[in-house]
């Protein structure tokens, strides 16, 4: 009997200089996805854009980022990570170029459309590069790396491209996140394998055991949405994915700037500072909750995602009701409830992992992140929707008491999403066997007169 050759491991500086470029690559991408964050006055200007209108530019990306995950991971499996991460910051790079020079909110739009194409490659294809390149047990732990170093690409969005575009001009700012996606298209393609030399297929390895398994990203479409809809688990993920992040996201990719630099009248510096916390409180969260997740897998709703839930509530309650203009404390105490949304929101993919087998988990996983993008979509939706119901549809006509009222759009969104988290926590208890079915008591029969 014959003893299978081990498969080759990557040499570590290779390794790592992979890892290196494609995770440069998705701070990128952050870039990008965020780049109206701390420009959304600007844009309305240039564009002599309405609230509505936009709000449009976020939630047309939204859609089409979310729409296009499902054919990523169905092309990733065909070609692999590098031809895909090439080619989604390419388009990205054509998407900044059409919004530099775009004359019109209709071109605008078409940008922020490429954007959102290009961006929904990067991300999945950087996890494949961890799974195939990294040792089985050290991806779970690169996984999390990667996502905490990528969100560093908000802070670039709000600090740097601020500074550039009132230093010089739409045209050079956006005209230079182009170039320097033009340069990632090139580093990738020249530095990112789909795999380390030697290996004839996208596998893991287990350098522990010696389990050898095949990387597949895509959803398992034979399985179908419904079989994994059916399942209370996934439903449970889909609403506390839905729920726990969208506020965090309405606020810093769009309404966020506007709100504190017109509406409370705070300076540029100081709602830059807010935004950045936001980063830098999520990235200092997210272990926590991650802890607790892992320590906890049959109490994560209770421990977790509803008081994270309660939390951005309670937050944006004070702020809305403050009698007078918030005070500076308080909108930090409001950044740092939302910055618990983002790390709360990865809690939905453990009850993915947790409730569903593997043979549909990527079916599960996809309709998971479906929830917080279609959240999101809906709350800068809303907003734009209340703020030009008040008449304060342009950066002009902003006040503080629109914004206020504007924002109280969020509630119905955190009522529904709460109240199916505790009807599928429930339903997946009694699915899972740690609850009983509640009985029916009998009806009581009338006495006889």
């Amino acid at each position: 009997m014959t003893t299978p050759t081990p498969l080759p491991i990557a040499p570590t500086w290779r390794l790592w200089l992979v890892w290196s470029v494609a995770v440069a690559a998705y701070i990128l991408s952050v870039t990008n996805r965020s780049s109206l964050s701390a420009v959304g006055v600007d844009a309305a200007v240039r564009f002599d854009a309405d609230a509505s209108t936009l709000s449009m530019f976020a939630v047309i990306q939204l859609a089409v980022y979310g729409g296009m995950q499902i054919p990523v991971g169905l092309l990733l499996d065909r070609f692999g990570a590098r031809p895909m991460i090439t080619i989604g910051m390419a388009v990205m790079a054509a998407g900044q170029l059409l919004l530099a020079v775009a004359p019109d909110v209709g071109w605008a739009i078409v940008a922020r459309m490429l954007l959102g194409a290009g961006d929904a490659a990067v991300f999945p294809s950087v996890l494949r590069v961890i799974a195939v390149w990294f040792p089985e047990r050290q991806a779970p732990f690169m996984v999390q790396m990667t996502g905490l170093v990528g969100q560093s690409g908000q802070i670039l969005a709000v600090l740097p491209l601020a500074a550039l575009l009132h230093a010089t001009s739409w045209t050079v700012a956006f005209g230079s996140l182009a170039g320097l996606g033009v340069l990632f298209t090139v580093l990738t393609f020249a530095v990112i394998r789909n795999r380390p030399p030697g290996r004839v297929g996208d596998v893991s390895v287990d350098t522990v055991t010696g389990a050898i398994h095949v990387v597949r990203s895509s959803a398992d479409l034979r399985q179908g949405f419904r079989e994994s809809w059916a399942h209370p688990g996934t439903r449970l993920a889909f609403w506390s994915h839905f729920t726990t992040p969208f506020a965090g996201t309405a606020f810093v990719l769009l309404w966020g700037f506007p709100f504190l630099t017109v509406g409370v009248g705070v300076s540029t510096a100081t709602a830059s500072l807010l935004l950045t916390m936001y980063v830098v409180f999520g990235i200092l969260v997210g272990p926590v909750i991650g802890a607790i997740s892992s320590r906890h897998p049959t109490r994560r709703s209770r421990l977790l995602v509803l008081p994270v839930i309660a939390v951005q509530v309670a937050a944006w309650i004070a702020v809305i009701a403050w009698p007078e203009v918030p005070p500076l404390w308080l909108l930090f105490v409001l950044v740092f409830a939302m910055s618990t949304g983002g790390p709360g929101s990865m809690v939905g993919f453990d009850h993915t992992r947790t409730f569903n087998p593997s043979h549909r988990l990527s079916t599960a996983t996809g309709i998971t992140n479906v929830g917080g993008f279609l959240a999101a979509l809906l709350a800068i939706l809303l907003i734009g929707i209340a703020m030009d119901a008040q008449g304060a549809g342009t950066p002009d006509t902003y006040t503080l008491d629109a914004f206020r009222f504007a924002f109280l759009t969020q509630v119905p969104l955190w009522v529904l999403g709460a109240a199916f988290v505790v009807i599928e926590r429930r339903n997946t208890r009694i699915h899972v066997g740690l609850d009983e079915p509640r009985t029916r008591r009998p009806r009581r029969r009338a006495r006889p007169d």
